[in-house]
């Protein structure tokens, strides 16, 4: 197993541990960790407060334990609804007073489960020291930050400052105690009354924010703001509002296809097809298009030969492939003993055998060809040619598909509804068209002015997400590899206008839910959604939103391979 492989499945047993735990205190059933993120089903939870984010790399299992007790708190005896409803505007008080909150569910903890009050104080206290120990209270929003964090916490549950940092803190909270002396009393003598509590916190996050504000004004003329950031880097994880510069597909219930007896409907097939993509482009523009995205790939500078060998340890299995002689331990080796009676100091008589990952492996890339995703095709274009072309070298097939229709607003299907009489839940009105970019038995230096077709920008219409995966997937299982990945590429929700018009808003995106499902559901496939700028978790549960504009280079695929590693979670 390699080393990548083997981080990612310690993080994935330390998340399922912990998962089960907030499941437990909270009674909550349909928890779970996805991409490092706690969603409930499908829809991610906020952040919480910075002490609730451990590090596999650098803290404890108790850490992990700690932030699961202060997660399954503050689900158990926060209302969210209030505190959306309280949270302030200006981003240092909405930090501080998401943090005070935090404190006040931790202080609710039972004195029956002296383990959790362990772990509780445990987890904040390693966050503490990383914090002093990166040196972020040396600067003067860092201290001030650090202190207000350590009073408070102090004055809502009752325990100590940490020792470590007791001294440090005691100039600093000299200065600010007066400020807030009385809604410190406040806090805790509201814990239990969440509206209440709300009141004091909000006038500290107020204080606090004007004191910060003070501290900016003399370094206003700073250009790059770096100390502020790496105060707020370990001070505070934003919440989704602030933290999340993507957004989320907007994904609903169609209640034409819930009532339905019959399910998903498709009008009519007549006009549906599948077709090479090489066929639809003339070749001195395909030509034209290759030498465009050579340009591209070669502007990217990305190191080809190792992302193939990441690629291979990633998605490879161990497998025996010969022995390595001439070893100072392992098996004898017979063909060795000889030199033993020449050289009775010959250590070198032993083999051991060869270990080397070995791929059997298919990975189809689905590429959703709607009006929207032409402004970012170049891009996904550079992206899944690299990809191909790595997978070839690493030993593992792969497929570049992609999915639109034949016309806007449903054409021939649509026409041919209108002469029915418009029947009522028509399903859906357009003509699929299919296309093959690369098939799984064609080398990637054979497709490459293929692939190339992707900067055709006529191609790109609305989309069918739900059958266009269900058709990859078909493909995928006619197939004999052993592990099979999909990976689906798209800017945004399925959108088929006549299709919409004529049945309810949901009714595609609805139906994506459900094929993603039961293709999960039916084993064999692991299925994931790689947003281009949008979050794709309301319809796929492995999911990655890409920045193509702001990630360069090798980025980009750290992201993609970071991917696959967390494929356990959900």
């Amino acid at each position: 197993m390699s080393e990548a492989q083997a981080r990612s499945r310690r993080q994935e047993g330390v998340e399922e541990l912990c998962a089960a735990a907030i499941r437990a205190l909270s009674g909550e059933t349909d928890l779970h960790f996805r991409g490092r993120r706690l969603h409930r089903g499908r829809r991610a939870l906020p952040l919480f407060a910075p002490h609730l984010h451990p590090s596999l790399e650098t803290d404890d299992f108790g850490s992990f334990r700690g932030a699961a007790d202060g997660i399954a708190l503050r689900l158990t005896h926060s209302d969210a609804a209030l505190h959306q409803s309280l949270l302030p505007s200006d981003p240092v008080e909405r930090l501080m007073f998401d943090l005070l909150e935090q404190l006040r569910v931790e202080a609710l903890v039972s004195s029956a489960m002296p383990g959790a009050v362990h772990n509780l104080r445990h987890r904040f206290e390693a966050w503490s020291l990383a914090f002093h120990r990166s040196g972020l209270t040396e600067t003067t929003r860092g201290i001030l930050l650090y202190t207000v964090a350590q009073m408070c916490r102090s004055r809502v549950t009752g325990e100590t400052v940490v020792d470590e940092t007791e001294d440090l803190v005691e100039v600093t909270r000299g200065k600010v105690a007066p400020m807030i002396g009385h809604d410190l009393v406040g806090l805790r003598r509201c814990r239990t009354d969440q509206a209440a509590y709300a009141v004091h916190a909000l006038a500290i996050a107020r204080i606090i924010a004007e004191l910060v504000d003070v501290t900016e004004k003399p370094n206003a003329e700073r250009r790059d703001g770096d100390e502020e950031r790496a105060a707020f880097s370990l001070m505070m994880e934003v919440d989704s509002d602030l933290n999340e510069h993507f957004a989320t597909a907007v994904s609903g219930r169609s209640r034409v296809l819930e009532d339905s007896d019959d399910g998903y409907r498709i009008f009519t097939t007549a006009y549906d097809r599948q077709v090479n993509v090489a066929d639809l482009v003339r070749k001195d523009l395909l030509k034209d298009f290759r030498e465009r995205l050579d340009r591209r790939v070669a502007g990217q500078g990305v190191n080809i030969a190792r992302l193939a060998r990441e690629l291979r340890s990633l998605l490879g299995v161990p497998a025996r492939d010969g022995w390595d002689g001439g070893q100072e331990e392992g098996t004898i080796d017979g063909r060795r003993l000889a030199q033993l009676v020449a050289s009775p100091t010959e250590r070198r008589l032993f083999r051991i055998e060869h270990i080397e990952p070995t791929p059997d492996c298919l990975v189809t890339f689905l590429i959703d060809c709607s009006g929207s995703m032409k402004e970012h095709i170049e891009a996904v274009a550079m992206l899944v040619d690299v990809l191909a072309r790595a997978l070839e070298q690493a030993g593992v097939v792969s497929e570049i598909l992609g999915f639109t229709t034949q016309t806007w607003n449903g054409g021939r299907a649509r026409r041919d509804w209108a002469r029915a009489g418009h029947p009522v839940h028509p399903g859906r009105l357009n003509e699929v068209c299919n296309m093959v970019f690369k098939n799984a038995d064609t080398s990637w230096r054979r497709a490459r002015p293929q692939i190339a077709a992707l900067l055709k920008g006529d191609l790109f219409r609305e989309g069918i997400d739900g059958e266009a995966v269900d058709w990859a997937c078909a493909r995928m299982r006619a197939r004999t590899e052993e592990r099979r990945l999909l990976i689906v590429l798209s800017d945004g929700s399925p959108m088929d206008g006549a299709t919409n018009l004529a049945n309810d808003e949901h009714y595609l995106d609805h139906h994506l839910r459900e094929v993603v499902l039961r293709q999960e559901h039916a084993g064999g496939i692991e299925i994931y959604g790689l947003g281009v700028g949008l979050d794709l978790s309301p319809y796929y549960s492995r999911s990655h939103v890409l920045d193509l504009a702001g990630s360069t280079g090798n980025q980009i695929f750290r992201e993609v391979i970071g991917m696959i590693e967390r494929r356990g979670r959900r």
